[in-house]
């Protein structure tokens, strides 16, 4: 086979990659077992900027059975976890509701809400989750301010605005190990085992200290370790990632 390179074009750069067409939204489809998902809003689209995610998740709401989950981003996902993992917390809704605003502009817009929490006690929360820069610019000020006000009522009693950059990655790493091991790998016996033992001890400067203290394998005891920080009965600093050498103490009673 021959080619010819006269055919080549050798006088123009191609200074920009070429444009390509998105392929859309990742549909999931159905999941054996599992409840779809039932946003209104499909955010699994392809982005530069911005990790999306989905995941199985557990509520009283759904009958403690697997539902999908989709979020924006990670910063979304880990406000979704760290809801989920909560016993005060019922239900956790993926981009639930789309409703109109005033825009600052004076056009009419249209705003997906990221996330709505219900608690045991019926109150519902809508969440509003930007990153830290975003945050500070007046006019998404201004644009979240006409969201709030357009709430409907029925739909939430409160709204709030949330920093994703307040989810750094250690901790957004934490959260996801935690939520799957509250929900999907409860040890009950192993954790009052462990419960038992830092009522004992009050703190471990390094969890490794603890693995000697009791006669559960090393897993069991750092699994246990990290269901109890889910759950608020231990402490630690979530913005290191959770590890043998982190300090680990009692929490305090609010």
């Amino acid at each position: 086979m021959s080619f010819d390179f006269a055919d080549l074009d050798h006088d123009t750069w191609q200074y920009e990659l070429p444009r390509i067409r998105s392929a859309g939204a990742v549909k999931i489809n159905e999941i054996p077992g599992t409840l779809p998902y039932t946003g209104v809003r499909n955010p699994l689209t392809t982005s530069s900027v911005s990790h999306k995610v989905a995941f199985t998740y557990r509520t009283a709401a759904n009958g403690w059975q697997r539902k999908v989950g989709a979020a924006e981003s990670m910063a979304e996902a880990a406000v979704a976890m760290e809801a989920l993992v909560s016993p005060m917390v019922h239900d956790v809704e993926f981009q639930p509701l789309a409703f109109p605003y005033p825009h600052p502009d004076g056009r009419t817009g249209s705003h997906t809400i990221d996330l709505r929490i219900t608690y045991v006690n019926g109150l519902r929360r809508f969440i509003f989750v930007r990153n830290q820069n975003s945050l500070s610019k007046p006019q998404v000020q201004a644009e979240i301010d006409a969201i709030h006000a357009a709430v409907p009522v029925e739909e939430a009693h409160e709204f709030t605005v949330v920093d994703g950059d307040a989810y750094s990655r250690p901790r957004r790493e934490n959260l996801c190990r935690m939520h799957h091991l509250v929900h999907f790998a409860p040890d009950p016996d192993s954790d009052a085992v462990v419960g038992q033992l830092f009522a004992r001890v009050g703190e471990v400067w390094h969890l490794s200290h603890l693995f000697g203290q009791t006669s559960l394998p090393k897993p069991k005891v750092f699994k246990s370790v990290l269901r109890l920080l889910a759950l608020g009965k231990l402490e630690a600093d979530r913005d290191a990632v959770i590890c043998e050498h982190s300090r680990v103490w009692v929490a305090q009673d609010d």
